[in-house]
């Protein structure tokens, strides 16, 4: 699925480690834009969203912040003009791996330049400047998404004046890095992977399966699992071929997610921008996190964590809070003791919406 909206640079885009002719970056919006456009936030993505946060009469189908953003919302789109933007390197309308090259006039592929989340934050930078605003009134991101908004304000300064960082943190911890060097390992693994020129087949289904299930287990939390699934079978007769079948509930729960998954994302995409999540440390914009922070010209910020996140363990949200503190005239952090780990902030919409709300 393709963004309703996208903008296309007339000539090369320079990232950190190479660059792109002519990308496209696609992107959907809500709301009006102000007379004096100063009513903008934009919103990036985690890992494998595409730009549909929310409906529109354009696209009437539930986007994945659908509780989140729209009128009398949160995120209220009768004050607010929300731009979410579908990441560079991504499969759903921006330029990425998947795309032909113009001058090669095939796929990128593993022929696409190294991606960090700077260049998707300077991707972000040339739609709305497309659209006319030199200065958001906030810009938010969840996990990946959380990474790419402090890019964003690092390499911008004074280009929004708030900042919500969710689920996020200033860099990723070495377990985060080694479960992704692990999804990576398993995609790549997978014989029709063909070293990254699968063409137009199917490309590496088993592979983007497994390393699906594993993303799912690391979403979530094992609390969360006890209470969903405990120990409920699956079925209570195995056959006789299904010695190794599904025995669990839980088993289920995965196999249906890596399912679903499956012709739904790009591998190499996948890969790119798994990677780049691991490359993004924000103490590359300044020696220290301290001296790094100091470049923001933000007047406010909020950093939500969740208790059981794994991935970006509370602590990272503290970090990052108390890092902005010295640097930023009013900072909220928001510890929430939601048990569905990392992916709270798409589910447990009632702890999130207060939250947001207030800041908003």
């Amino acid at each position: 699925m393709s963004a309703r909206h996208s903008y296309t640079l007339n000539g090369p885009f320079r990232m950190s480690r190479g660059i792109l002719q002519n990308p496209t970056i696609a992107y959907e919006h809500w709301g009006e834009l102000n007379s004096s456009a100063d009513n903008a936030i934009l919103i990036f993505t985690g890992l494998s969203p595409s730009a549909h946060a929310a409906s529109s009469p354009e696209d009437p189908s539930s986007g994945w912040w659908e509780d989140m953003i729209g009128p009398g919302r949160p995120i209220d789109t009768n004050r607010y003009y929300v731009v979410c933007i579908n990441s560079l390197g991504s499969c759903f309308g921006s330029t990425g791996p998947a795309s032909i090259d113009p001058i090669l006039g095939c796929p990128y592929q593993l022929n696409f330049p190294v991606l960090c989340l700077e260049d998707i934050a300077n991707a972000g930078l040339l739609v709305i400047e497309a659209l006319g605003i030199q200065q958001l009134h906030a810009v938010i991101g969840a996990s990946m998404g959380g990474m790419t908004a402090l890019a964003f304000c690092l390499l911008h300064p004074g280009r929004a004046r708030a900042l919500v960082s969710i689920s996020s943190a200033a860099r990723s911890l070495p377990f985060s890095i080694a479960l992704r060097s692990l999804q990576r390992e398993i995609i790549r693994k997978d014989p029709a992977w063909e070293g990254g020129d699968y063409g137009d087949g199917p490309g590496p289904v088993m592979g983007m399966q497994l390393a699906r299930k594993l993303g799912m287990i690391t979403y979530r939390s094992a609390s969360e699992w006890q209470q969903r699934f405990g120990r409920e079978r699956a079925t209570d007769d195995l056959a006789d071929d299904a010695v190794f079948g599904i025995d669990f509930e839980v088993e289920s729960y995965l196999e249906a997610h890596a399912q679903k998954f499956t012709g739904s994302f790009d591998a190499n995409c996948y890969l790119y921008l798994s990677r780049a999540m691991d490359l993004f440390d924000a103490t590359d914009h300044g020696g220290s996190l301290d001296d790094s922070l100091a470049r923001l010209e933000l007047e406010r910020a909020l950093v939500i964590g969740v208790e059981t996140d794994i991935l970006f363990p509370l602590h990272q949200q503290r970090e990052l809070a108390d890092g902005l503190k010295p640097h930023v005239t009013s900072v909220d952090f928001a510890p929430l003791p939601s048990i569905q780990g990392h992916d709270s902030f798409l589910v447990d919409m009632d702890r999130f919406r207060p939250t947001i709300a207030r800041f908003f």
